[in-house]
């Protein structure tokens, strides 16, 4: 540890993003990209956005964008917000909105880069136990503490809450910001988008990087009341003016103004998904309800670990999480029909193996 870290670097325990090895052959189920690549009008404006005019700084408020996410979402471009991917988004909104007198609150199974926003930014915070079966408990949110971030779908475990649930929610709690943190929202839950209308508490954060399978151009967005985005743009400002360069402004626009392209991806990873929990149910794991682009899994007889481990040693990658309440599961990410097949043969072969490491 360097002596000249200030001790704010010192206290930090960063975020561990998934793995991206270089392995020939690897089947690579970790990081819940999309196994088809982004829309072809995508990739045609980024190429043409890749011109003289990069020289010239891209336009601060990303207007075009704004208005075509306003347009896509039935809001107004006011009530947009665009940001370097949805993790500086929602470290825009945890210093914007969520650090408050009393403690915010989230789940104890989620995301876990909130617990290092919090870190990071001072932020008091208490954790709220999932059911038994892995559930957010609207209940369990109510009478108590101050702001609240809840990923719906929840990460890492794919299961969802309903719109209605998250009305409740915020009607209940109109006392606190809520911020909704919707990655995956695309592939099975209620958006709770058109809930924004009525509750000026609420914030909504998406992303393209995974229904719109643009992981590698990091564009996020929120969508919320307009005294919502003027707080994450007041931050922003006070730390990045640019963060999205023109490729990417052009690129993002193109994704979403493609919507034949769009359901056709999501609805093929949503039938792979199916599919994939039907193969983990006959090799004998536990596999959680999800809305997601992946599934959290386990199985009796073996840890987490364990699989993880014997299928990296078959060229297959998951994300195994060691944290409590976890470290059983492995979740995998929905590829191609071809990718689920290698898995699924690679625990077939692990399973039945006399003796499995």
């Amino acid at each position: 540890m360097s002596r000249y870290w200030s001790e704010l670097a010192r206290g930090l325990s960063p975020y561990v993003p998934g793995e991206q090895p270089q392995i020939p052959g690897l089947v690579k189920l970790n990081t819940n990209e999309s196994p088809f690549g982004p829309s072809p009008q995508a990739i045609e404006a980024v190429r043409s956005a890749a011109a003289d005019t990069l020289r010239l700084y891209p336009d601060p408020q990303s207007t075009r964008l704004r208005e075509t996410l306003a347009d896509y979402h039935g809001v107004a471009p006011e009530q947009v917000f665009v940001g370097n991917g949805s993790d500086e988004v929602l470290a825009h909104a945890f210093a914007a909105l969520l650090k408050q007198p009393r403690p915010l609150l989230f789940p104890d199974v989620t995301y876990s880069f909130y617990p290092v926003y919090c870190r990071l930014l001072g932020v008091d915070h208490e954790t709220v136990p999932l059911d038994g079966e892995m559930r957010i408990r609207i209940d369990d949110y109510l009478g108590r503490g101050g702001a609240i971030v809840i990923a719906n779908p929840n990460a890492p475990t794919g299961v969802a809450l309903s719109r209605a649930q998250i009305e409740r929610l915020v009607s209940e709690r109109a006392d606190a910001p809520v911020v909704i943190d919707e990655a995956y929202v695309d592939f099975g839950a209620q958006t709770a988008i058109p809930l924004i209308r009525d509750h000026p508490n609420l914030l909504v954060v998406q992303t393209l990087s995974k229904s719109r399978a643009l992981a590698g151009l990091r564009v996020g967005y929120a969508i919320g009341d307009e005294a919502l985005i003027e707080a994450l743009t007041r931050v922003k400002d006070s730390f990045n003016s640019y963060p999205l360069g023109r490729p990417a402004q052009a690129g993002a626009v193109a994704a979403i103004q493609d919507e034949a392209y769009f359901q056709q991806t999501r609805s093929a990873i949503i039938t792979n998904r199916e599919r994939l929990t039907t193969a983990l149910a006959r090799l004998g794991f536990e596999v959680l309800p999800s809305s997601a682009n992946f599934v959290f899994a386990r199985h009796p007889r073996h840890t987490g670990q364990a699989l993880s481990a014997a299928l990296r040693e078959r060229a297959v990658l998951v994300r195994h999480f060691s944290g409590p309440r976890v470290s059983d599961f492995i979740r995998i990410t929905v590829g191609s029909e071809a990718e689920l097949d290698r898995l699924t043969g690679a625990l077939t072969a692990f399973l039945a193996s006399p003796s499995p490491k």
